[in-house]
């Protein structure tokens, strides 16, 4: 069976900006280099304050990042969210389809959700998410029809605000014979959900991403020992180190990657990246230390832009170095 990904997550565009400071961040109390979930008042106060700084709007969200990144390796896939019937959840559908994903987008009456991600100078990023229709995907949008023709299943922890959903995805998905996988999202999702994303990761999950921070978070542990923690729950778990490459754990084998050569202008969808480049390798059948490399391959490249799209001739230039590998 030809290997075919469904993401799962939150529907959202993105608005991007680089800010000369962070005041910004100080000026909304937003912890620097965290995702924060602010109402619709909140995001326009935000959004306000930045709208003098030349802001980018694009289709995001972590899943559709991941995914986007997937189908742009030439990999089937599809995605599962929900939208607003207006502009922004328009802009969302055209572009994920325009890539060559099959959508499965509900519609809603209420706005669909974006997120402002405020880039620092030394690119770190800090998110400001209005989740709008995309917090209402529920446990109930979800039947067994849905994983047909699927093998991987890949779900942001973002989602954590609605257990039902998660579970019963992942449940239904598992009993389907999926590989599961998930990404652990932002340190402080971990810290508020620690003790229902144990008992999910044990159950359900074949694959853990997860960045230091929410690796620290996640274990109180650093490095190899949160490595080898998650690992007692998930036969594969990777954890990112930023500039520091990232560590891999399959079974018991524990494999280190280094970093490619690349200038940061935004760190915006580097780990959704590098999951796509990951789970790319898994498929076909490559190392972890390949897995890993290409992770690394396609993460580095977009931190050279500003948000998480690139264009065709960056992509080309991707897979020819995948090639060389």
């Amino acid at each position: 069976m030809e290997a075919k990904v469904l993401g799962m997550g939150n529907a959202l565009v993105d608005v991007l900006v680089r800010m000369p400071n962070d005041d910004v961040l100080s000026q909304f109390n937003l912890p620097r280099g965290s995702m924060q979930l602010v109402d619709s008042e909140h995001s326009a106060e935000i959004y306000e304050a930045i709208k003098g700084m030349n802001p980018q709007t694009v289709s995001g969200g972590s899943a559709s990042n991941t995914i986007n990144g997937l189908a742009n390796l030439g990999i089937s896939t599809g995605m599962l969210g929900r939208i607003g019937k207006d502009e922004l959840g328009k802009l969302f559908k055209n572009d994920m389809e325009n890539s060559g994903v099959e959508t499965h987008l509900i519609t809603s009456d209420t706005p669909s959700g974006n997120c402002i991600s405020l880039i620092s100078p030394d690119s770190e990023r800090t998110m400001a998410t209005f989740l709008g229709a995309a917090v209402e995907l529920t446990a109930n949008d979800i039947n067994d029809n849905l994983f047909d023709g699927f093998t991987h299943l890949y779900v942001e922890g973002y989602l954590v605000q609605n257990y039902d959903l998660i579970e019963t995805a992942f449940r239904m998905a598992h009993e389907k014979g999926l590989i599961c996988c998930l990404d652990l999202a932002s340190y402080n999702v971990v810290e508020d959900n620690k003790e229902f994303l144990v008992r999910i990761i044990r159950k359900y999950v074949d694959v853990v991403f997860a960045n230091e921070e929410e690796a620290t978070a996640f274990t109180g542990k650093e490095d190899l020992d949160a490595l080898n923690e998650i690992g007692e729950l998930a036969d594969t778990v990777i954890v990112k180190l930023g500039c520091r490459g990232s560590l891999i754990k399959i079974h018991d084998e524990i494999t280190r990657v280094g970093i490619t050569d690349n200038t940061a202008i935004d760190t915006t969808g580097a780990g959704d990246l590098y999951a796509a480049g990951f789970i790319y390798g898994m498929i076909n059948g490559l190392s972890a230390q390949k897995c890993g490399e290409i992770g690394a391959i396609i993460s580095g490249n977009v931190i050279e832009v500003i948000g998480t799209k690139m264009d065709t001739q960056r992509w080309n230039k991707i897979r020819q170095t995948i090639k060389k590998i």
